[in-house]
């Protein structure tokens, strides 16, 4: 399989999967022809600084777009108009309407667009998923969900500006995916500068409550740091983890009930690797696209109600 990977910043997140695999044939795409050449070097694929080729060699089955916000929808269409499957960063949109306008071409198209919802993939993440599904620990009634980080990422902002966008959206599908949308959504937030600063937000669902906090208050020692804690009628789930430059998390979940706490065993993956996995096994038939536009628009609705809130208009 062919792929076009644009973007050279996160895009590497993704170079390094697909530089594990021998089945895949990657281009790296980059407006910088000096850092594209090196980071392409760096994976072995070949560097191109001209981005229409992306869609006009009709060799490419995959557009890989790893580029800012404002250009996942526009660049997504523009892949699907020329007959390739896509795999977009999340969020897939900068709005709800730019989101509806991918969900209503990906239902339409007969190529498969896959949203990068790469936290689905963490097993702590697939944990919670099915003990709210079966039942384990009862009814859910308070999710809380919190990540706090140092600069890790060089020249990248993480102010309040861009928090919920870039920051919130893994949390606020684990959210929406485990309660639904809430009723009602109350937001504060603190800036320290442009490019530091902390989010949180309280749900209100029916017989439920949710938060969801970011912070990049935190000196460089810190590193990143996140999880969540899932209060149910006959139990609680605590997921605590750090988080290197990789943005693999290690970390450990603990279940508490009235026989006791224990630590549950979690098979050791990658969410990014899990992802393209998922991703190739789809585009090879043997699965079912599970992060498709559609599933992922309640998150971006509720991320967009957020960012409104922390970045009215003006």
């Amino acid at each position: 399989m062919k792929i076009a990977l644009l973007g050279t910043s996160f895009g590497q997140a993704h170079a390094g999967v697909y530089a594990a695999r021998d089945d895949v044939d990657v281009v790296m795409f980059g407006r910088d022809e000096d850092k594209t050449a090196q980071v392409a070097g760096r994976f072995g694929f070949i560097a191109s600084t001209d981005l229409d080729v992306a869609f006009t060699d009709d060799s490419f089955d995959l557009v890989d777009l790893c580029l800012p916000i404002a250009l996942h929808t526009p660049m997504a269409l523009r892949a699907l108009e020329a007959g390739k499957h896509v795999l977009t960063e999340l969020p897939m949109a900068g709005s709800l309407a730019e989101g509806r306008e991918l969900v209503a071409a990906a239902e339409s198209s007969d190529r498969h667009v896959f949203v990068d919802m790469f936290e689905r993939f963490i097993p702590a993440n697939q944990a919670l998923e099915d003990a709210v599904r079966d039942g384990t620990y009862g009814r859910l009634e308070e999710l809380t969900c919190w990540s706090a980080m140092a600069p890790l990422w060089p020249g990248a902002s993480l102010g309040v500006k861009v928090l919920p966008m870039e920051a919130m959206h893994s949390d606020l599908d684990l959210i929406t995916r485990a309660l639904g949308m809430p009723d009602q959504v109350h937001v504060t937030s603190v800036e320290r500068d442009a490019d530091a600063g902390a989010v949180e937000a309280v749900m209100a669902f029916d017989g439920a409550l949710a938060r969801s906090s970011v912070s990049s208050l935190r000196p460089m020692p810190w590193g990143g740091r996140g999880g969540y804690t899932a209060a149910f009628t006959d139990g609680v789930l605590e997921w605590t983890s750090a988080m290197g430059y990789d943005g693999q998390p290690t970390g450990t979940l603990t279940a508490y009930s009235d026989k006791g706490a224990h630590e549950v065993e979690l098979p050791a993956a990658d969410q990014y690797t899990a992802m393209i996995d998922h991703v190739l096994a789809v585009l090879r038939g043997e699965a079912d696209n599970e992060i498709s536009p559609a599933s992922a628009l309640a998150a971006l609705e509720l991320t967009c109600q957020i960012d409104q809130q922390v970045n009215p208009a003006t």
